[in-house]
């Protein structure tokens, strides 16, 4: 059913003012749509009152930090950073399992917003949980990494107290919500990217070395292939290795897989029928562009079978 975007913020907003009260709420944002919706909603409901906070956490796309502060400047909301990479490499290194990853990252995720609650005084955690990040967790599909209560993992562990405004909300209508919250275009049509960011583009141990190679792969295909009916575009790297030659002389390289599809709700997708010569030309930029690259793969897989993300 179709949501009301004028009453549901109305409505969402009186929520959250009602919780809070006289208190204060940290808002955890990426730079994705759910993320910054739940903070503007946040901002309207107690103002000052809500901290928005992006955790600089050595795996978000080139640039994030400041293009999230510009479009929350427009809304008068001030962002606070935390550089906090070193900790979210040391809890992942040595981690190959896909699973075991993303509950490493979820755990320190809400340990580093644990501290960020108590330094700043806040009651209460504001983030923006979706309904499939709900559906695909309980389902055992994957664990986001932004759900806790909903699995029996109780927020108080990690010394917080959540609210989820968007919880029944599939992506469609956060972006509604977005443009009629007045935040800019490039927030509410942005493709989905994960809250564990890259590295769920990783498969294998995610490095600093690696992140780099596969978030400079993802400013290239993000530039490269647009387009309205794409839900979500990306590549991933690859844990294996093929043969390949570079300056007359075989050498073992990367492989990048790319991935496009379409969706309305991120439970099925279709894969996207991408023209060949957009194919080659994202293929020729990540060849020159990305060291030790030697294979460029198209994954023409729907969901199900497989997931969209690759972990």
């Amino acid at each position: 059913m179709a949501v009301n975007t004028a009453q549901f913020i109305k409505e969402k907003t009186e929520e959250l003012k009602q919780a809070i009260k006289d208190g204060r709420a940290l808002c955890a944002v990426s730079g994705g749509v759910d993320s910054m919706v739940a903070a503007c909603l946040a901002q309207r409901a107690v103002g000052e009152n809500a901290i928005v906070l992006f955790l600089d956490n050595g795996l978000m796309r080139a640039n994030e930090a400041s293009e999230v502060a510009e479009s929350l400047k427009k809304q008068k909301i001030d962002l606070q950073v935390w550089d906090v990479q070193k900790n979210f490499f040391e809890a992942l290194k040595g981690i190959v399992d896909p699973e075991d990853k993303r509950k490493a990252f979820r755990d320190i995720f809400y340990k580093t917003l644990g501290q960020a609650v108590r330094s700043y005084s806040a009651d209460f955690l504001i983030q923006g949980t979706i309904a499939a990040d709900i559906v695909e967790t309980q389902k055992g599909i994957k664990t986001q990494h932004n759900v806790l209560a909903q699995i029996g993992v109780n927020p108080a562990l990690f010394g917080l107290s959540i609210l989820e405004p968007l919880k029944t909300l599939f992506k469609d209508d956060v972006r509604k919500l977005a443009k009629a919250l007045g935040l800019p275009q490039k927030v509410y049509n942005r493709k989905p990217f994960p809250g564990p960011g890259l590295a769920t583009r990783i498969i294998g141990e995610v490095t600093p070395e690696r992140v780099e190679k596969i978030r400079l792969a993802t400013s290239i295909v993000e530039e490269t292939i647009t387009g309205e009916s794409i839900f979500q575009v990306f590549p991933v790297l690859l844990n294996d290795r093929a043969t390949g030659i570079v300056s007359e002389k075989r050498v073992l390289g990367e492989i990048i897989a790319l991935r496009a599809v379409e969706s309305k709700d991120a439970m099925k997708a279709s894969p996207c029928k991408i023209p060949w010569p957009k194919l080659e030309k994202v293929r020729d930029r990540l060849l020159k562009s990305i060291p030790g690259l030697v294979k460029v793969v198209y994954d023409i897989t729907p969901k199900p079978p497989s997931t969209i993300e690759y972990i």
